[in-house]
């Protein structure tokens, strides 16, 4: 009897350290499963810190209130021609830039060469912020001359789309030069809530890119595509661009650069431009 006791106790207890031992791996593949899942869904969930201020104050040279305007025009292919004499040899927009009764720069302006074809990009600056802006936009509704010109303008145009930018307080403020050059402009749409994580790599990647004096101006979006970016490069020739391009690579820190930034690109957009003659950008 009393064997048959002990071998019903001795069985029991193994049952209950086989059931201990099951529940220990159920409990430890669920805590692996847990973390699995974790790490999976971490590729396509981006944290966003909450932040105190807005980016466009806490990325932006705020001593200055300098505020952009990027126009792309696209351009009938048979209108091409005309359009440039339109814009440069009648004199509208040069006059526009000279003007002092007008508080803006034309920055530069180009065709695009490699990217949208038949396309043409123009650059303004507003000393002043919008209030600027809106006083410009005002003059010219009471100015003959541009009204004719933006007449003429728009019979050579399928379409035309506008942004206005911010420029980042680590970039140079864009000045003229002299040329020739080929220009170009790398557009990204980053994913949202991204911005300040951008501009604290390229507040040091910036620096990796003066060598050649190819940096020229680095911008984000107000209005229209938002969470956009825009740089911009100058280049003595597509060689050079390559050339300078490929050494950058032999600098300390720039991988790490590229490592952490890309994950935070939803589609990037390259034109090679050629600036017309009415640029200041040459």
């Amino acid at each position: 009897m009393a064997t048959g006791v002990l071998q019903r106790v001795s069985g029991g207890l193994g049952r209950a350290k086989s059931g201990a031992h099951s529940a220990g791996q159920g409990v430890a593949t669920s805590s692996c499963r847990n973390r699995e899942d974790s790490w999976f869904k971490s590729l396509f969930v981006r944290k966003v810190d909450p932040r105190k201020d807005a980016h466009s104050n806490l990325l932006t040279k705020n001593e200055e209130s300098n505020l952009y305007k990027i126009q792309f025009h696209n351009v009938k292919p048979e209108c091409l021609d005309a359009y440039n004499k339109l814009c440069a040899e009648e004199d509208v927009l040069p006059s526009i830039h000279a003007d002092k009764y007008y508080p803006c720069e034309l920055v530069g302006t180009w065709n695009t060469w490699y990217g949208e074809q038949d396309q043409a990009v123009h650059l303004w600056r507003y000393r002043g912020g919008y209030p600027a802006l809106t006083e410009v936009m005002n003059k010219l509704r009471q100015n003959k001359e541009f009204t004719a010109y933006r007449k003429e303008r728009g019979k050579m145009l399928l379409s035309r789309r506008n942004q206005l930018l911010l420029e980042f307080s680590f970039w140079n403020e864009p000045v003229p030069r002299t040329g020739p050059n080929v220009y170009e402009l790398r557009s990204y749409q980053l994913r949202p809530g991204t911005m300040i994580e951008w501009g604290n790599y390229w507040a040091r990647a910036v620096r990796y890119r003066q060598q050649n004096r190819e940096a020229v101006g680095g911008f984000f979006s107000q209005i229209g595509n938002l969470y956009m970016v825009h740089h911009l490069w100058a280049y003595k020739d597509l060689q050079s661009r390559e050339d300078t391009r490929n050494a950058v690579w032999q600098q300390e820190g720039w991988h790490e650069v590229v490592y952490y930034t890309v994950p935070l690109i939803q589609y990037m957009d390259s034109r090679i431009m050629i600036p017309t003659k009415a640029s200041p950008l040459q």
